[in-house]
């Protein structure tokens, strides 16, 4: 029988008190993927290292030592980095132009190791012991994916990912989600492809990581788009100033370069969420939509709309 996957996205409610700890958690949990990235990465003088154990054994009880995470954590950090680095290889192979792996997106990997779940709250492990957060079910969750898979006694809690929107000031728990498909299920008649459908989730943010995916991968850089943004309207809104044809010419040149440099980080980001899909064998993806989008995000721009729309196309 084969294994039922679904992620559910679970807000938290976290004591004023603790917030610090969790933010704490992740500044020592990148510092693990960040080091491990590093020491990985040895193109293009050196082959670069893939192999968890080899990764493990040279950098654990470093990473210990310099931080303040259980040793769970400091393996989630050190496997994130090592995942990274296969991806990058994967497409130095296909020519593909990458670098080392950087991770400044707020997460944090969490398993049954690191985090005990219930179906109310979860308990977390930090840098200052542990933390309780209920959840924060809305009232008329019974047709909401918190009713069909949170509270559905049927699927069990498996590796989850805590996220932080900088937006709301919330944290997030994406917890995936287990059950085996009954025999019943199995045998029961249904058309080919509805059979072995299985959906790859893409959640979409205007900062952090570009889009998470129901996988737990982060996928892209929204910081960094919204920067290049920011330098962007700044530089122009200087040179408006002076008025000149000059000025105009170099603003047009700017925001043709500035739209090409935004098209191929978006493309980037496609290819990486259809290799997300390739490698967990999924026949669809379903991204959230751009109605769910701005009643999350708030501050979600004009630009951040035709990005999000660019993506999933």
């Amino acid at each position: 029988m084969a294994d039922v996957i679904r992620t559910v996205k679970i807000k938290l409610d976290v004591p004023n008190e603790r917030c610090d700890d969790l933010h704490q958690t992740k500044n020592h949990f990148l510092y693990c993927a960040n080091t491990t990235a590093e020491w990985a990465w040895r193109h293009p003088n050196d082959y670069c290292i893939t192999s968890k154990q080899k990764a493990e054994k040279a950098l654990y009880d470093q990473l210990r030592n310099e931080t303040e995470l259980t040793a769970n954590l400091v393996q989630k950090g050190i496997r994130r980095a090592i995942e990274a680095t296969k991806s990058g290889v994967a497409r130095l192979k296909k020519g593909d132009n990458t670098s080392q792996p950087q991770f400044d997106a707020w997460s944090v990997v969490y398993d049954k190791r690191s985090a005990t779940f219930h179906r109310d709250y979860v308990s977390l492990s930090t840098v200052n012991g542990r933390v309780e957060c209920d959840y924060v079910i809305p009232d008329d969750a019974e047709e909401t994916p918190i009713g069909a898979y949170l509270l559905n006694e049927d699927y069990e809690f498996r590796m989850s990912t805590l996220q932080y929107d900088r937006h709301s000031e919330s944290f997030y728990l994406h917890a995936r989600m287990r059950r085996a498909e009954s025999e019943k299920e199995s045998s029961t008649p249904t058309s080919e492809n509805a059979k072995h459908r299985t959906v790859l989730g893409v959640d979409l943010n205007v900062d952090g990581s570009l889009a998470v995916t129901s996988t737990g991968a982060f996928i892209g850089n929204a910081d960094e788009m919204n920067h290049r943004r920011r330098e962007f309207e700044k530089t122009r809104g200087s040179m408006q100033q002076a008025g000149t044809r000059s000025a105009h010419l170099s603003i047009q040149s700017m925001k043709d370069r500035e739209h090409r440099w935004m098209q191929d980080e978006l493309h980037r980001a496609s290819n990486q969420i259809l290799e997300e899909a390739r490698n967990h064998a999924c026949t669809h993806i379903a991204f959230e939509s751009l109605t769910d989008i701005r009643k999350r995000m708030a501050g979600a721009k004009r630009f951040h709309a035709w990005a999000f729309r660019r993506l999933s196309q």
